[in-house]
């Protein structure tokens, strides 16, 4: 959509081809409905929140900024806001404001939309060059003609909204080689059985890491939450982005510091504080100041107190074991929930057979890619639409520019 809004801008014509019965189905569900579209970091700052290929962005990205999508919003007519982390959204909170101001502004420059018309392939033509894409062949069989094709057609997560990985099989017709693919910002699966004990409970404010054993591989403060099969939540999504390729060699071990504002020392000497109050009391009834309700049995089953101790019958040593489940709680992480969860898909067309400049097909004159379809993805905050917005703007004005 936003592509054919610049390139229509430039004087081309522009059809868009959507096989659902509207635009922007994925658009629709991103940020829990809200669109999270961008992020309002220092432009140098995006690059650092990108997994894959963060060099190959850098002509895109400085050609259409972070700050080039918010004024292109606002002059839409859409208000924005900021809020915690630098993520923008539209200040309504709704996500249809996104897009039906694309959808006007197309609408204005006079593109042709075509809604449930599936696209089948590139149609492409051999000349003295090489080849080229001389438009697209649709499902029932059509020609349509054009001078540039550009391939906008995401991954395979929430496959509800109508992806359906055609744009890699389309691309690897065409040529080009497409990385593995793999669900990212995705949900983890996690061994213990203690963890579904725990369904629906959420925690803020704790540090989580994981790790491939003694090696660090992610560990970032934040919110997560437990489910029936394992773990979620913000800090769970940005993990699974960097850690998914090593879930499918190993298990990794993870833990949750719970009070990571707090030094084993002082959370000593907290319990300290909450035991001397009550020397006769069980163990069981005085954590509740210290652990969420729907934590403590679980607690008291990993931690080797028994919850019925006393608590002046409580060692040293038995404290310091317990403190050090609460600054790490244990948990194996056993693999990714599935691309039906998953908020992008990691992989996607090789970049290193695109320009960069103008994100057309180094293999096919006049194929573009954009957005998702491309080996590139980032963290949560409105990173992965940033890359989206860029890389469309890219390959309009490099297609106008050939035109």
């Amino acid at each position: 959509m936003l592509a054919a809004v610049y390139a229509a801008r430039q004087g081309m014509e522009v059809h868009v081809f959507e096989q659902n019965e509207k635009l922007g189905k994925k658009l629709f569900i991103t940020g829990k409905g809200r669109c999270n579209f961008t992020n309002a970091c220092q432009t140098e700052e995006l690059f650092d929140a990108v997994l894959t290929n963060p060099r190959f962005l850098y002509s895109a990205i400085y050609g259409y900024t972070n700050y080039d999508v918010i004024d292109f919003f606002e002059q839409l007519g859409v208000r924005t806001k900021m809020e915690r982390g630098g993520r923008m959204f539209p200040r309504s909170d709704h996500s249809s404001d996104i897009i039906l101001a694309m959808e006007r502004e197309m609408r204005r420059l006079g593109v042709k939309i075509h809604l449930r018309t599936r696209v089948k392939n590139v149609w492409l033509e051999k000349t003295e060059g090489g080849v080229r894409a001389a438009g697209l062949v649709l499902e029932d069989g059509a020609r349509i003609a054009g001078d540039a094709v550009l391939e906008a057609t995401g991954g395979i997560s929430y496959p509800s909204t109508g992806a359906t990985g055609d744009g890699y099989r389309m691309a690897k017709e065409a040529g080009h080689h497409v990385t593995e693919l793999l669900p990212s910002l995705v949900p983890m699966v996690t061994a213990e059985e203690y963890i579904p004990r725990m369904q629906g409970l959420s925690l803020k404010n704790v540090q989580l890491s994981i790790r491939d054993g003694k090696r660090t591989v992610f560990e970032e403060f934040g919110e997560m939450m437990f489910t029936h099969f394992g773990i979620t939540g913000p800090l769970v999504l940005s993990a699974s982005g960097k850690v998914g390729k090593l879930l499918k060699k190993t298990y990794l071990s993870a833990s949750i510091d719970l009070k990571p504002a707090l030094t084993r020392e002082q959370l000593d000497a907290r319990l300290l504080r909450e035991f001397s109050a009550a020397q006769n009391r069980q163990f069981k009834n005085v954590l509740s100041s210290l652990l969420p309700a729907r934590m403590i049995p679980v607690m008291l089953q990993i931690g080797g107190i028994a919850g019925e101790k006393k608590i002046h019958e409580i060692t040293r040593g038995e404290r310091e074991g317990f403190i050090e489940k609460i600054k790490a709680f244990p948990m194996t992480v056993t693999g990714l929930r599935g691309f039906q969860e998953a908020i992008i898909t990691k992989g996607g067309v090789e970049v290193k057979e695109i320009d960069p400049r103008t994100m057309e097909s180094k293999k096919v004159k006049g194929l573009y890619f954009a957005g998702e379809v491309l080996d590139l993805d980032a963290l949560t905050g409105g990173y992965n639409l940033q890359i989206a917005w860029s890389t469309a703007h890219a390959a309009a004005m490099g297609a106008a520019e050939e035109k």
